[in-house]
């Protein structure tokens, strides 16, 4: 059927979709010119995909969503086909025939087609349909328009593909109206679709001159007609190039490294070439996440000779506050305050919120230490928040007052505050550890896992051994509390020294206190009196002017000192306590057993004030003893050139010199030492909390102060005080056993200033012929002297030591003595 006037096909024939008006459309058999194969327009180009397969325009536009992800967005455009050539062809045209096709055996049949019904020939079809155009193409005007319609007809009919027998696939070979049915077309295209990409069709491409079978002369193309346009051969277009994937691996690589040297740029830059603010800045931001809790370092014991605890520490608890957790410090401290016995006010100022010294939030403060492992799980039971407990240690003392007044207390930190607890603080505390942990924020106040952390480790403190005797130290105090006691005494001591060693085997207060709660008591009732208080030794001292002269060779045993109602030095009388007829002349063991002031002096006069001092240091006066104890007295000695009119009077008998009664106890050790002086000291051993290793006690300090021969006799002389018929310290004999001894009485000095009291002591050593003890014995007492009040608590006390190291009796009787001339 020829097409209409103005170009336009009948509704039967429709041209073939971005066919070239110059060429006649397909013949309604289905059949197409060898020409035509290829693309076949626009249309065609349009549902071109890489794979070589073609699919329905209208399954482009109508396929779902989901199917439509399947297409790459980066696939190059296709190439628009003018004419069903590519757009590179199009200046090239060529009058030469297309080779004719072939069948399966290979064997030459000429290119044409017939119609069904076999009528007409190729050649006429051609020409006929090509007439037509021809003459069309004096009307330009109507060919815009034809085309124009064509373009829009071939974006509304969807093409299909019609495999052919051999393989090849024609673009436009059939086609479907897509306003018939746009679902229904949609669908089939796309099965359609899934059945060509099951069997990967190639897309239709012009054949291409093909060889002759060997030994058969190649067909001539049929000349072509006279004034006939032929159309060059379509050349299919060439598949998209895919991306390439090894340029974008390496664009991923150098994005990467690019990264990470960025980042480590920055970190070089953070370490290094940070400014001081911003490190600062660093380190205020990491402060205020740390937090610091101190280990307390176990506290060293004090023991006794035998290894025996005289104090220690047993596990408790410490109660500690995060102030930034606390939300009410007042209701906590009402909680808190009647277990742990803190005033409220004291525990909210605790509570309180404050900066550390370093800077940043306090997280972590004490508010009890030492607390009992009972009290602390109630607390924990109460579930205060902020509030919390852990290990700590508390100082307990077994014996409660058994040398209290020597061992001291520590505070609620751990820290000796007296006695030996502060003596030796840093010697039993050791040394703290320290945790330092970051923590998170909030009500998660709990230790980061992975964060920062460090941890040094306490080092335990050492433990000293005493020399005291704890069996022989609980008599000694019995005795000496008893006595104070009796007596109305304010004041007592009691000394009890190794005469061979200096070891201070017991020393006792009176009165006596229980370290383990100190705050009960008031702090005079705390001091170690033998040590801090400081008295008139009165006649002890006697026994130091005396065996000074025997020394100098000025008296000896039978030498005769007149004695008589008094003396006058410096406007003072000086006279003797046991009044005796003027004239009466007494031996130097009667000096010594009526304890004559007026004797005394009279000896003293020969010795002289130079050589009396020098004795008397010797002896160990006017200078601490630094037996161990803290605060220990240095006592004091006038020198020769402060003496005064009376101080000649009054030195030599024990006035006017200040001594304590552990002074006074070691200068009496180097009379029963054979003459020399031996330092006397409370510290036996250290034992490292480490390792346990024993590190003895440095060796005492020694000097001669006598001959031996000289101090034998003047011991032998000092027997009389206490066997001689009226000897002042007769109360003092120890059944069994020689003592050799003297007493004393002399005014306790407070502030500066003697008081009404009388200091009475006695100061003995046993057996006599080979001292083992030498004890001293003090007390202040409103009435009474040294041979009332200390010479029996002396006599118990040393009966108590002989026995306890069983000390032999003496096997030779007492000597006799000639008092008077």
């Amino acid at each position: 059927m020829p097409p209409r006037v103005n170009g336009t096909p009948r509704r039967g024939q429709e041209p073939r979709r971005g066919a070239s008006g110059d060429q006649p459309p397909a013949e309604a058999s289905g059949r197409e010119d060898d020409r035509t194969r290829g693309f076949g327009g626009i249309g065609d180009a349009r549902a071109y995909t890489p794979r070589g397969r073609t699919v329905r325009e209208g399954d482009q536009r109508t396929r779902s969503p989901r199917t439509g992800r399947n297409t790459d967005p980066f696939r190059p455009a296709l190439q628009v086909l003018d004419g069903g050539r590519p757009v590179r062809d199009r200046g090239r045209e060529t009058d030469e025939e297309p080779p004719p096709r072939r069948d399966r055996d290979g064997r030459g049949k000429p290119d044409e087609r017939r119609d069904r019904d076999g009528r007409g020939k190729p050649d006429e079809r051609r020409d006929q349909a090509r007439e037509p155009r021809r003459d069309k193409r004096d009307q330009p005007a109507e060919k815009p328009a034809r085309a124009a319609r064509a373009r829009t007809r071939a974006d509304e009919d969807e093409w299909d593909e019609t495999p052919r027998r051999g393989g090849r696939a024609t673009a436009g070979a059939g086609r479907n109206r897509a306003t018939a049915n746009p679902r229904r077309g949609a669908a089939a295209t796309r099965t359609d679709a899934s059945a060509r990409m099951a069997r990967e069709r190639k897309v239709a491409a012009p054949p291409g001159p093909r060889r002759a079978p060997a030994g058969r002369p190649a067909r001539a193309a049929a000349p072509a007609r006279p004034g006939t346009r032929r159309p060059a051969p379509l050349i299919p277009a060439a598949p998209p190039r895919l991306a390439n994937g090894t340029r974008r691996l390496r664009l991923g690589t150098v994005l990467a490294l690019t990264l990470f040297v960025a980042i480590g740029v920055r970190l070089v830059v953070l370490q290094v070439g940070g400014s001081a603010a911003s490190a600062e800045s660093l380190l205020k931001q990491r402060q205020n996440r740390l937090t610091e809790v101190v280990l307390p370092a176990p506290r060293g014991s004090i023991l006794d000779s035998s290894g025996e605890a005289l104090a220690h520490s047993v596990e408790a608890r410490y109660i500690y506050a995060d102030p930034e957790m606390i939300k009410d410090p007042v209701a906590a401290a009402a909680q808190l305050s009647p277990e742990l016995g803190i005033p409220p006010s004291k525990l909210i100022q605790l509570m309180a919120k404050k900066k550390r010294p370093g800077g940043g939030a306090s997280r972590f403060e004490y508010l009890a230490r030492g607390v009992d492992i009972a009290i602390a799980d109630k607390i924990a039971a109460m579930k205060i928040r902020g509030i919390g407990s852990d290990r700590d240690e508390r100082r307990d003392i077994p014996g409660a007052d058994l040398a209290a007044n020597l061992i001291g207390f520590t505070g609620d930190d751990h820290t000796g505050l007296e006695g030996l607890e502060a003596r030796y603080d840093t010697l039993l505390r050791g040394t703290d550890g320290k945790k330092v942990f970051e923590i998170g924020r909030g009500d998660l106040a709990k230790e980061i896992p992975g964060g920062y952390h460090r941890e040094t480790g306490a080092s335990p403190g050492s433990s000293i051994q005493l020399t005291i005797n704890r069996d022989l130290q609980f008599e000694v105090q019995r005795v000496l509390s008893q006595q104070g006691e009796k007596s109305n005494a304010t004041v007592a001591a009691a000394v009890v020294l190794n005469a061979r060693t200096g070891e201070v085997l017991a020393q006792a207060s009176y009165p006596a206190y229980n370290a383990a709660k100190p705050a009960d008591f008031a702090p005079k009732d705390r001091e170690d009196v033998a040590t801090s208080v400081i008295a008139d030794p009165g006649s002890t001292h006697k026994a130091f002017t005396i065996g000074a002269a025997l020394e100098e060779g000025l008296i000896n045993r039978d030498s005769l000192i007149t004695v008589g109602p008094g003396l006058e030095r410096g406007g003072y009388d000086f006279v003797d306590t046991h009044r005796l007829p003027a004239g009466t002349r007494l031996t130097i063991p009667g000096v010594l057993a009526y304890s004559s002031n007026v004797g005394t002096i009279r000896i003293a006069d020969k010795l002289g004030k130079e050589k009396l001092y020098e004795y008397q240091q010797k002896f160990g006066l006017g200078r601490a003893t630094n037996v161990g104890m803290p605060g220990e007295a240095t006592g004091r000695l006038l020198a020769p050139d402060e003496w005064s009119g009376s101080a000649s009077g009054s030195v030599p008998i024990g006035m006017s010199v200040d001594a304590t009664l552990i002074q006074m106890t070691a200068g009496y050790g180097a009379i029963a030492n054979d003459g020399t002086y031996i330092q006397p000291h409370l510290i036996k051993a250290t034992i490292s909390g480490k390792d346990g290793s024993v590190q003895p006690a440095p060796e005492p300090e020694t000097h001669r102060v006598l001959k031996a021969t000289t101090a034998r006799e003047l011991r032998e002389m000092m027997e009389s005080v206490v066997d001689a018929e009226g000897g002042t310290g007769g109360r003092a004999a120890v059944p069994g056993y020689r003592v050799a001894g003297k007493t004393g009485t002399g005014k306790m000095l407070v502030e500066g200033q003697y008081t009404k009291h009388n200091a009475g002591s006695f100061i003995g050593m046993a057996p006599a012929e080979d001292p083992q003890f030498v004890i001293g014995v003090f007390a202040d007492v409103p009435d009474g002297t040294g041979g009332d009040v200390a010479a029996p608590a002396f006599s118990k006390m040393m009966s108590s030591a002989l026995r306890h190291y069983r000390v032999p009796p003496s096997g030779n009787p007492e000597p006799t003595f000639k008092l008077r001339g």
